[in-house]
């Protein structure tokens, strides 16, 4: 809370009336209210300077967009912050607190695509193959990588899911994604079996006389952390020997782009990563069609 310590009293009121509302409407994630009120807690020290933060006009937010670029911001940021501006001053308007919205007319600044990194099929092998499955937390972490992969889960999908959303007997699994969006996603044998190995043996050894829903659980009897997740992901990804950075993101990167490049189609590759907008899955067939060039250009004889 240190960015909303930082504005005076009336304006962090305002922006946790804001982010409250924002939640009960669209039941938006901690870490994307998070970057919402740091967005907010800086213009709203910049425009205590004028008239306040209701009192924004537009040459107040193209004055501040500017200022923000000379400190070299990235168009991803500066997209990043008008957006949060918008939600704000749209929300503002909605509930009657002023009379236009200040970036009604602002255009969003022009982005280059940026294709995410993906792994390749034998780095994602090795990764799943790296938990030493001899132990509780090897057989764990063995069953959790192999589900990542074969459903394509976001890590707070991961973390929050329930023994009950899983069926390993019609070999699928419930998930609840972005704005409560329920979804089913076939599994795979693979991460079947190693789900009931780690459901009858493992879940049951580390929870000992513990109860819990969360299907996956810690030594301490409690689910994972998204920070668990990155720890044991990065640690294993070390003992695997791969180079590149790895997140719990790499892997559904690696899920939407492998099945397109054994060619899925693109509306069911949608379907299964829970995208509510195709525009949001097609830049998974720009990273194919880049890996397909790339193997053209190191295989052809003429590449």
């Amino acid at each position: 809370m240190a960015a909303i310590d930082a504005v005076d009293a009336a304006t962090a009121e305002v922006i946790e009336r804001f982010l409250d509302g924002l939640w009960a409407e669209r039941g938006l994630a901690e870490a994307t209210l998070a970057a919402y009120r740091n967005d907010l807690a800086a213009f709203g020290r910049w425009q205590a300077e004028r008239d306040g933060l209701l009192a924004a006009g537009p040459d107040d937010i193209q004055d501040y967009l500017a200022l923000r670029n000379t400190h070299n911001s990235s168009s991803r940021s500066a997209a990043r912050l008008l957006s949060s501006l918008r939600q704000f001053y749209r929300y503002q308007k909605r509930a009657g607190a002023i009379e236009s919205d200040p970036t009604a007319l602002i255009e969003m600044p022009v982005q280059g695509r940026r294709l995410p990194k993906t792994l390749t099929e034998a780095d994602v092998e090795a990764l799943i193959r790296a938990p030493d499955t001899g132990t509780d937390l090897g057989l764990r972490d063995r069953a959790m990588l192999e589900l990542m992969y074969a459903a394509g889960l976001r890590v707070s999908e991961l973390v929050s899911a329930t023994r009950a959303q899983v069926n390993t007997r019609q070999g699928v699994i419930r998930v609840t994604g972005k704005g409560g969006r329920e979804r089913l996603v076939p599994l795979g044998e693979a991460a079947v079996d190693w789900l009931e190995r780690y459901l009858t043996g493992a879940r049951a050894a580390l929870l000992g006389a513990g109860v819990s829903d969360i299907l996956f659980v810690t030594a301490r009897r409690s689910g994972m952390t998204r920070q668990n997740v990155w720890h044991r992901i990065r640690a294993h990804a070390a003992t695997a020997g791969i180079a590149a950075p790895v997140s719990p993101h790499g892997l559904r990167h690696a899920f939407a782009t492998h099945l397109l490049n054994h060619g899925a189609d693109l509306r069911a590759v949608q379907m299964l990563l829970g995208h509510a907008d195709l525009s949001t899955t097609q830049i998974y067939t720009h990273v194919a069609r880049a890996r397909l060039k790339a193997l053209h250009a190191d295989h052809h004889p003429r590449g």
